[in-house]
């Protein structure tokens, strides 16, 4: 079978709080690690999320 082009990758937050997104991601042009600024209801401010696997 044929490998999917979009993948479905977890947005880590970078303060720790434990909080997460769940985003697609077009794996064949976006190769590199994606980094979104997101609001973290639990740090209560918008953050930097950073791509993590899915486990």
């Amino acid at each position: 079978m044929a490998k999917a082009i979009s993948v479905k990758i977890k947005l880590v937050s970078s303060a720790d709080t434990g909080f997460y997104y769940v985003a697609k991601k077009n794996s064949r042009t976006q190769t590199e690690k994606m980094v979104k600024r997101k609001y973290d209801p639990v740090a209560k401010k918008h953050v930097e999320f950073r791509e993590a696997k899915i486990k």
